[in-house]
């Protein structure tokens, strides 16, 4: 195990993973807003909102899928959240990654009928993440909002379409820097915004 892997942990990890956690929440309550997700400072590629979310959310009974690009974080993770890594997209109760790298999304869980829960939760790394872009509604979006997915969003219709029927589905995250943003399957990605 390399030195990086034992550092960029949070530093008051019982307050830093309660705000992380909230500021999920807000994310995934409110779809479209963006949070700060500070406190983590994991080695590159991964954004510190991606690794907030991971020491946040990751436990020893949390799978892990890494990306390629981001496979060489899989002893980091492991050592401040004792998640096992996966190679298989199926067992992933987590998956982190940029967008060309997590596509196709069928591999992943997308929960039973009987239990929906066990799905997949995708955090997708962005190189920005604004306020504009494809237009969002649904639970927890007062009218619309609009968020910068207007590049993926033709296929991120196309998938979410392709993999599952409401109440099963995948829910994603979507990082850039310390910023953070939540779709949940509910959420509608309506056309992006010319």
């Amino acid at each position: 195990m390399s030195a990086a892997s034992l550092i960029g942990g949070f530093a008051a990890p019982s307050h830093d993973a309660a705000r992380a956690f909230r500021g999920a929440l807000d994310a995934m309550a409110r779809p479209g807003r963006i949070v700060t997700l500070a406190g983590a400072a994991p080695p590159p590629p991964m954004s510190p909102a991606a690794g907030a979310l991971l020491l946040t959310l990751c436990d020893p009974e949390t799978p892990l899928w890494l990306a390629p690009g981001f496979a060489g974080l899989g002893a980091w993770a492991t050592f401040h959240t004792g998640a096992p890594v996966t190679a298989n997209r199926g067992t992933a109760a987590l998956a982190v990654g940029r967008w060309p790298d997590i596509a196709p999304l069928a591999d992943f869980a997308v929960g039973t009928p009987d239990y929906p829960d066990r799905s997949a939760t995708l955090i997708v790394e962005l190189d920005r993440l604004e306020p504009m872009g494809a237009r969002l509604t649904g639970p927890g979006i007062d009218g619309s909002a609009r968020l910068s997915l207007s590049d993926l969003a033709p296929d991120l219709v196309t998938e979410r379409a392709r993999v599952s029927a409401f109440p099963l589905g995948l829910d994603f995250f979507f990082t850039a820097g310390d910023r953070a943003a939540g779709l949940p399957r509910t959420t509608r990605i309506d056309a992006p915004c010319t």
